[in-house]
């Protein structure tokens, strides 16, 4: 396993991965806790073989803090976590899932996660396996990869005991994930295992082993049975670890992005023509997105995983939108207006919420082209109103993302825009300390309206509502009554409407 899969983003991958050995004496040492003697002291009474397993004996060797706790034990897992539930008293919680044959016991923050050692068969067409009771050995042959298949028995006699059939160490400090038995027959099993290896890979840090890789690219296909909510689970975890760009380019060249998210495969194209050729927005796109990762405190309290998937889809109309104009070479004109448009159905196959989150998306995708806009002509108080007026609280966002957008390799030109941007900032600042966000709203609004003219709700209020908006905003008139009123009444007549009151 020393041949390693090098991406275009190979600058973020480390060839070691940072961890600890220790013996077995040493992991005694560690797992010398309360608890763990606890649990230890009740398989030997009920004479059953217990390990803990899985991600917490990864994280020991990592050093990462785990408070989740799985545990294997080779007989009913239940029995022990009911026990264990009767010595801890009413500090402890026992939920029992007969259905899974797995119980937990959650104690404060610390979860355990007891099941029986099983071995597992699967259909082609499910990911729900056959279980079966089975022995250690079949319970970590059925583990997704070498570095998740480690266990440490808790038997009194072989406390501490790493027991490590996959080489999972090895994998560990060379920062690979690899599966225990043939990948093919792993993913082909629980095809989520490739949104799996994809995220480890990512969150971790490590690449994927070759032969892995190359299963990932022959079963893509078979991603398609796994539930659009797992699936979402595990792209949002790719999303939010610190260089996201390393799994989306794994789902890239792996073909499930294709399947997945094929708007955004699809930008992964560059075309020329007459000797002129425009950027790879698919590899575009990941470096905002890393720029954006790179701003490890968010601007607004907003959750910073949706300013990520704004980042993810911004440009992701440029596919339907290009065209060739002879003279100005290849443009994406309204791209922004395309790829908001796009948003609601790329949330609503992902099953991504379609709420606030949606619509926070789609409008700095739509909106994420107008600071630019405003920079490149006068920056007056009039655009920026409009533009505050548009993004609301999410204009820190906004600008936060635009920023990002700024990935040219000139220095000099990456340096203008950012000045641009600034003088943008500046004016927002201005606007804002002056309370201009107070009176975007005109003072005589749609109901006066409906009543003035005797109207039902209808696109004429709209227009007549709209104009009065882009009135203030402008600064023709100051946002008051008397000058507001005169308007309205030169528009309604202009549109053949007359008021019934006398102002």
């Amino acid at each position: 396993m020393n041949n390693q899969i090098y991406l275009g983003f190979s600058d973020y991958l480390r060839t070691f991965a940072a961890m600890k050995l220790y013996s077995d004496k040493a992991l005694a040492k560690i797992l010398d806790r309360p608890l763990f003697h606890l649990i230890s002291a009740v398989a030997d009474e009920m004479g059953v073989e217990c390990y803990v397993v899985g991600g917490f004996v990864r994280d020991i060797f990592l050093e990462r803090p785990s408070n989740d706790i799985d545990v294997v034990v080779v007989g009913s897992g239940i029995e022990v976590a009911a026990a264990l539930k009767g010595r801890l008293g009413k500090k402890a919680h026992l939920s029992v899932f007969r259905n899974f044959g797995t119980a937990q016991v959650k104690m404060g923050h610390t979860e355990i996660e007891f099941v029986g050692a099983r071995k597992e068969s699967y259909s082609h067409d499910s990911r729900k396996p056959v279980v079966e009771n089975g022995t250690l050995e079949d319970d970590q042959n059925r583990r997704d990869f070498t570095i998740n298949a480690m266990a440490i028995c808790l038997n009194k006699e072989r406390f501490g005991e790493l027991v490590d059939p996959f080489d999972g160490i090895a994998d560990l400090e060379d920062g690979i994930i690899a599966t225990p038995l043939d990948p093919e027959v792993t993913f082909s099993d629980d095809p989520l295992r490739m949104m799996r290896c994809i995220r480890f890979a990512t969150q971790l840090n490590f690449q994927i082993e070759p032969d892995t890789f190359e299963a990932l690219q022959r079963m893509a296909d078979r991603i398609r049975i796994v539930s659009g909510e797992r699936i979402e689970v595990e792209l949002n975890k790719i999303m939010m670890a610190p260089h996201p760009s390393i799994g989306l380019e794994y789902l890239q060249r792996s073909g499930l992005m294709q399947i997945i998210l094929p708007e955004l495969a699809a930008l992964d194209i560059v075309e020329k023509r007459d000797g002129r050729a425009h950027k790879n927005n698919f590899y575009h796109t990941l470096e905002v997105l890393e720029n954006i990762a790179a701003n490890r405190q968010p601007p607004t309290a907003n959750s910073h995983l949706w300013l990520r998937w704004a980042a993810l889809l911004h440009d992701v109309g440029k596919t339907k939108s290009k065209r060739w104009e002879p003279g100005a070479g290849w443009t994406f004109h309204n791209h922004n207006t395309i790829g908001a448009k796009m948003v609601p159905a790329i949330f609503r196959r992902l099953k991504l919420p379609m709420g606030a989150e949606m619509k926070y998306v789609q409008k700095l995708v739509d909106l994420h082209m107008r600071p630019q806009v405003i920079a490149d002509n006068e920056v007056t108080d009039s655009a920026v109103r409009r533009l505050l007026s548009d993004a609301g609280d999410d204009i820190d966002d906004l600008m936060t993302l635009c920023e990002a957008d700024i990935t040219s390799k000139n220095e000099v030109r990456k340096k203008m825009f950012l000045e641009n941007f600034r003088m943008v900032r500046e004016k927002l600042a201005d606007l804002q300390e002056k309370d201009y966000k107070r009176l975007l709203q005109p003072v005589i609004d749609g109901n006066e309206i409906m009543e003035l003219f005797h109207l039902q709700p209808s696109r004429e209020v709209g227009v007549l509502k709209q104009y009065l908006k882009d009135a203030v905003l402008d600064n023709r008139v100051p946002n008051e009554r008397e000058a507001l009123m005169g308007l309205l009444e030169q528009k309604a007549a202009q549109m053949g409407l007359k008021s019934t009151k006398v102002c």
